[in-house]
């Protein structure tokens, strides 16, 4: 059967729409619940996703989406080149997932890579492509970047780099705001507001600086609104009984109920704390934070 480039084109063009519109009502985290759906394609249902890794829809000829798993007993890995190992389905190269990953990278068809950010949420990085395959090591190894295809980065090794940074830089957010929502149960540690998709992870030592860790002592769950209001320095948290301090300039202004009640309100309210004591945060980071709070605040 001759490949079918251009249907396969319009079925891609339209699964990354589609991620892209999920993408915009959960965050770039996206949850199993509403990938396994799939979308809708021409009078019928397209999935992106199912409990193997390598997955090619029934009306492509190829695959569509590569995913790793939370607990899964393949090991991939990030190379040097700034690709990643993606191992093949069993130990037969020509098993129909090989050969389809195979005929994926001969056509240079883009993919989605479904990285495993925390059991049952998936960030889906596109477009992919595969580079290369090692039959000897039974791998394939993939571009994860969603920057093009590999082909073009073999005379631009500096933009290759700056887009695999960029591509793990991604990822490493996603990783620390899934560990820290999950260590604050899904709840703003200001206001107590529910909706996963409002929450951030807010750094209490900034991820730019050395110390700013990417782990969840180092982290607070915030509502959008009280995340920036932290890293504005318009509330403090007291390292010794993680009491909430609102500037005082702040506490003086009048306006409406936004101000009176989601800003000035918390002021010496305590913050809710994770159960887990290791997941707390760390004094010292408080700490540091703190002297910055006082520092811009008026007398």
């Amino acid at each position: 059967m001759d490949f079918d480039r251009e249907h396969d084109a319009l079925v891609r063009a339209a699964a990354f729409a589609w991620l892209d519109q999920l993408e915009a009502v959960h965050g770039d985290v996206l949850p199993w619940s509403a990938l396994r759906g799939g979308f809708p394609f021409r009078g019928e249902r397209v999935h992106v996703v199912s409990p193997q890794g390598i997955f090619t829809p029934r009306i492509l000829q190829a695959p569509l989406s590569i995913r790793t798993s939370h607990d899964g007993p393949y090991d991939d890995e990030l190379g040097p080149s700034g690709l990643v190992r993606y191992m093949h389905r069993g130990e037969d190269p020509a098993h129909r997932d090989n050969k389809g990953l195979r005929l994926a990278m001969e056509q240079g068809l883009p993919l989605v890579y479904f990285v495993a950010i925390a059991k049952g949420r998936y960030q889906a990085l596109r477009p992919a492509h595969v580079a290369r395959e090692s039959r000897r090591d039974l791998c394939f190894w993939i571009d994860p970047t969603g920057a093009g295809s590999a082909f073009a980065f073999r005379d631009a090794p500096d933009i290759r780099a700056y887009a695999t940074t960029q591509a793990l830089q991604r990822l490493h957010q996603g990783r620390f705001r899934e560990r820290v929502l999950d260590a604050y149960r899904e709840r703003c540690a200001f206001c107590s507001l529910r909706r996963r998709e409002l929450l951030d992870a807010a750094h209490i030592i900034p991820d730019s600086e050395p110390g700013g860790v990417a782990e969840v002592r180092n982290g607070i769950a915030l509502c959008r609104l009280h995340h920036a209001t932290f890293d504005r320095h318009v509330v403090g948290v007291r390292p010794r009984d993680h009491v909430i301090t609102v500037r005082r300039d702040v506490m003086d202004e009048e306006d409406g109920p936004t101000l009176r009640y989601a800003i000035q309100g918390l002021d010496g309210k305590p913050m809710a704390l994770p159960r887990r004591a290791g997941d707390r945060p760390e004094q010292g980071f408080l700490e540091t934070r703190y002297r910055r709070f006082l520092a811009v605040a008026p007398p």
